[in-house]
């Protein structure tokens, strides 16, 4: 019986490193741990795990890869419904515009990825983001009446 690490399973199932951790800390999958406390999972079990899913939910694969996958429902706080407003290709990358409400969130991906994802403009789409850091800067202005502008607390 083979042993596979979270991450090479995880690629396997086709779902992230972090997703299937979590499901081995809820209990969700059987795994082997080594001496040094590191979880492998075996072969059946994956297969198992695949089994269950609906042929629906299975990941097509790309390129006559393997068949098997699984599509992980994803948090609210991680999508954003929109529809795109513009898609351009220039070269390897592409560039999609959606509107979210009054905003706008432009991403830049692979043309390959535009291309097998067939999105115009007017189609309805997600933004899914998966970022762990944010970013927080200030506007430098030379006019003199916005230069050291403070919001009171409340």
């Amino acid at each position: 019986m083979a042993l596979l690490t979270v991450r090479a399973a995880a690629e396997r199932m086709g779902v992230g490193y972090s997703t299937l951790k979590q499901w081995i800390y809820q209990g969700k999958i059987r795994t082997t741990q080594t001496a040094g406390g590191h979880h492998r999972l075996s072969e059946v079990e994956i297969d198992r795990l695949l089994a269950r899913q609906k042929p629906s939910a299975r990941a097509k694969p790309r390129d006559g890869g393997p068949p098997g996958g699984l599509i992980v429902a994803l948090s609210g706080r991680n999508r954003l419904r929109g529809f795109v407003e513009e898609v351009r290709t220039d070269g390897l990358l592409g560039q999609v515009r959606l509107r979210i409400g009054d905003q706008l969130l432009t991403a830049v991906v692979t043309s390959d990825a535009l291309t097998e994802l067939k999105l115009r403009r007017g189609d309805d789409a997600l933004a899914i983001i998966k970022s762990t850091e944010v970013m927080i800067g200030r506007e430098t202005s030379f006019s003199p009446g916005r230069q050291g502008r403070r919001r009171s607390r409340r």
